[in-house]
C-alpha cells in the first residue's frame, strides 16, 4: 500500500495526512473484497524496514493502527472476518500488541473473509526463521518450510498489487509470490478503491497461468 506521502505532498498536507486517507481506503478496499467475494486479503501496513523512519512518523503511524482497531473491529466480526497478523507484532508498545491480541481472539472462528494485516513483516525474515524452524524438525524441504511460514494455513496467493508507480516486492512475501501473478498501477494507494480492485481483478481473469507448463 504504497504512495500516502506522495498523496499528501501533492495536496500539500502533512505526511500524516496522507497516512489517515490511506486507513480510508485500507477500509474501502478491504469492504470491497468482501462484496467481491475475495476469500482473502492481505495488506502491507507495516515493514520490518519502517522503523528507520522518523520516530513522529511511526508515533502517527502506530495511532492510526490504534485508532482502526478499536474503531473497525466490531464492523468486521459482524462481517464474519476473521483478522490475522503476519510478522512479529510484539516488537510494537504494550497497547497495540494488546489491542492486536483482543481483535485476534474476538475473530477467530470466523469464516467469511480473511483480512490479514502484515505488522513489522520482513519476508527475508520470515523465510530465515521458517528454515530454521523446519531445521529443528528434520530435513529442508519445500514443504516444510511452507509450513513454518508465518502465512501458514491462508490460501495460496494469487494476485500481488502494488500500487504507486513502484515496480519491485520491497521484501513482501517472496516465498509466497512464486508463482503469483502480478498487477502494478500507478495509482497512490489512497485513491485505490473498489473500482480500482475490480479493475486489478478483471486484468487477472484475463490472464493464462500455467504454472510453468505449456
Amino acid at each position: 500500500m504504497d504512495g500516502n506521502g506522495r498523496w499528501a505532498k501533492k495536496r500539500f498536507l502533512p505526511r500524516a495526512a496522507g497516512h489517515k486517507a490511506g486507513v480510508d481506503a485500507v477500509r474501502k478496499v478491504s469492504r470491497a473484497a468482501r462484496e467481491l467475494g475475495l476469500e482473502c486479503l492481505t495488506l502491507y501496513a507495516f515493514s520490518s524496514e519502517n522503523w528507520k523512519r522518523p520516530e513522529q512518523e511511526i508515533s502517527d503511524l502506530t495511532g492510526l493502527m490504534k485508532h482502526f482497531i478499536r474503531s473497525d473491529i466490531a464492523e468486521l466480526h459482524a462481517n464474519d472476518v476473521r483478522l490475522r497478523v503476519i510478522g512479529d507484532y510484539r516488537a510494537f508498545d504494550d497497547e497495540v500488541v494488546e489491542l492486536i491480541e483482543g481483535a485476534l481472539e474476538k475473530t477467530r472462528d470466523n469464516r467469511g473473509h480473511t483480512l490479514v494485516i502484515a505488522l513489522n513483516y520482513g519476508a527475508q525474515d520470515e523465510l530465515a526463521r521458517a528454515a530454521a524452524k523446519a531445521a529443528e524438525k528434520g530435513p529442508i524441504t519445500p514443504a516444510a518450510i511452507e509450513a513454518e511460514l508465518d502465512t501458514a494455513g491462508l490460501p495460496p496467493l494469487d494476485l500481488l498489487i502494488r500500487t504507486s508507480g513502484e515496480v519491485r516486492l520491497s521484501n513482501f512475501l517472496l516465498w509466497q509470490v512464486a508463482y503469483a501473478e502480478l498487477y502494478f498501477t500507478d495509482m497512490l494507494w489512497p485513491d485505490f478503491d473498489k473500482e480500482a480492485l475490480s479493475a486489478a481483478l478483471e486484468n487477472f481473469a484475463a490472464r493464462e497461468r500455467r504454472y510453468g507448463g505449456l
